[in-house]
């Protein structure tokens, strides 16, 4: 009898519980589900970023600081994951959900080195996934899905499913063919954080350069959002880099996500870093 009202009381804690979601700045995300946070490409160390940040884009810290339930990584990529942050963000034990390292000649692991070497450093509960894979940590239900680097570096993509809503978090994937396989596994999604800056990239590791966009476009976002049948679509992944002719951001990013979105009839809304909000 005891225990049949523990987990009675413990439904009931649950069901009254809040899901909230903010956006951090660029790609990082935090969802709190009563006392429990998990965070999402969360970075604080903007220095590997000198070269192509804006001056006046913010990189939120986590509301519970060395509270958090788990971390979860898109890819290794200094706009996308900061070990140091994240060991100071994540309770002990906590954890830390990323791809495989990268596997290539010297430059192919250019871009990913970086965090390599910083995870190294600090005493994380690292644990490697690959596309489909499932964990359950505290409140939070979490898959891995496909995604596709624009530079070809391991990644993947999330469903978070908690307080009855499902969360899909893309980091900086490029328009793929599995969108209709999310779709059919997961069914349709409350709210969709997908990438929308569709850059131009000229770096010097990556001769020669392409003119095709190395992250999804607006239009492709809106696309990707109508596909996973979301409720709601939450662009990401725009407006804090851009600096040329090594990184070009694509024009008119808000106006055309709000064309497209009107023409597919998929509900959008941009959200400013900081500011909370809940699903109904």
């Amino acid at each position: 009898m005891v225990m049949k009202t523990q987990n009675l009381n413990k439904y009931n804690t649950m069901m009254k519980s809040t899901l909230r979601l903010r956006r951090l700045g660029w790609a990082g995300v935090e969802i709190a589900f009563g006392n429990e946070t998990l965070l999402i490409d969360y970075i604080q160390d903007t220095k590997p970023l000198v070269q192509l940040r804006s001056e006046h884009e913010v990189f939120l810290a986590s509301s519970q600081p060395g509270k958090a339930r788990a971390a979860l990584v898109t890819h290794l990529h200094p706009d996308h994951a900061d070990p140091e942050a994240i060991a100071l963000a994540v309770m002990k034990n906590a954890p830390v959900l990323r791809p495989e390292p990268a596997k290539g000649t010297e430059a192919d692991l250019a871009l990913t080195n970086y965090v390599e070497s910083k995870f190294s450093q600090y005493d994380l509960d690292i644990e490697f996934v690959k596309p489909w894979e499932e964990r359950v940590i505290g409140s939070f239900k979490i898959w891995s899905t496909p995604a596709v680097c624009g530079f070809g570096d391991p990644q993947v993509s999330w469903v978070i499913e908690c307080g009855g809503k499902k969360i899909f978090h893309s980091g900086d994937s490029i328009f793929h063919g599995s969108w209709w396989r999310i779709a059919n596994h997961f069914g349709s999604i409350d709210v969709a954080f997908l990438p929308a800056n569709g850059p131009i990239i000229d770096f010097h590791l990556l001769q020669p350069s392409s003119s095709l966009e190395a992250v999804m476009t607006p239009e492709q976002a809106v696309e990707a959002a109508k596909i996973l049948q979301a409720r709601l679509f939450v662009p990401i992944h725009y407006g804090s880099l851009h600096r040329p002719p090594d990184y070009v951001e694509t024009e008119n990013i808000l106006a055309r996500l709000e064309s497209k979105s009107k023409e597919t009839n998929t509900l959008l809304s941009i959200k400013e870093p900081g500011d909370w909000f809940e699903l109904d």
